[in-house]
């Protein structure tokens, strides 16, 4: 079995999510799976595809330092750090809330390798070249300050370590475009401006010796070595 089939067969062994927001970033539930295909035009298969292709970078045995940032509830995370237990692991959040339902989610799945920090992904209470992973799913449509985002990830980010991560693009499915601008720019729950995918290239071969940029519908994934 290869990297990305058994972060998949985490995921998959993950069992039904604890709310509508994790069933959805899942596809585990009933109501999740209406919401991805609803919003996103996305089966579980295509949930599992997206999630997968950032941690393709991280070995089974890393032993490293990894940085997730932001950790959200950690349920997407959570089952890919359990099969990396000599790794050093730092989860931060922002959102006490958020961050307190991953460390929640830790202790359940036994994980004893991770610490947990609130902060801002905008100041980064690291020193330069802390880690030799960043993992950033989901984060960077919701995050104000986009640049400063970008710049303290690099920052912190050992020469020869690796950025990767997933989130949303405008310009690659219209319907999913329409959905976010009607209900979650104006919930608060995503900050424009957005990027789109030939941006976000341009932006990661700027500032990284090597960059893969890849799409499932909307979800742009990356994989970037510093």
């Amino acid at each position: 079995m290869n990297r990305k089939e058994e972060i998949k067969e985490a995921y998959r062994n993950l069992g039904n999510a604890h709310n509508v927001y994790d069933g959805m970033m899942t596809g585990s539930t009933f109501i999740g799976r209406l919401i991805d295909k609803a919003v996103w035009q996305m089966d579980r298969e295509d949930i599992l595809e997206y999630q997968s292709r950032p941690f393709e970078v991280i070995p089974a045995g890393f032993k490293g330092k990894l940085l997730e940032v932001p950790v959200g509830t950690g349920v997407i995370s959570m089952p890919v750090f359990r099969t990396l237990p000599e790794a050093d692991i730092t989860c931060l959040d922002y959102s006490a809330r958020m961050m307190e339902s991953a460390r929640k989610r830790a202790e359940t799945l036994q994980i004893a390798n991770v610490a947990f920090v609130q902060g801002d992904v905008g100041k980064l209470p690291f020193e330069d070249n802390s880690f030799d992973a960043v993992v950033s799913l989901n984060g960077f449509h919701a995050f104000p300050d986009k640049d400063a985002a970008y710049e303290e990830t690099f920052r912190v980010l050992k020469k020869g370590g690796t950025f990767s991560g997933c989130f949303y693009v405008e310009g690659a499915n219209a319907h999913t475009d329409r959905m976010i601008r009607t209900f979650y720019v104006r919930s608060g729950f995503f900050t424009p401006p957005f990027e789109t995918m030939e941006f976000l290239q341009n932006r990661l071969q700027t500032m990284y010796e090597s960059v893969e940029v890849s799409n499932v519908q909307s979800i742009a994934c990356f994989k970037c070595r510093k």
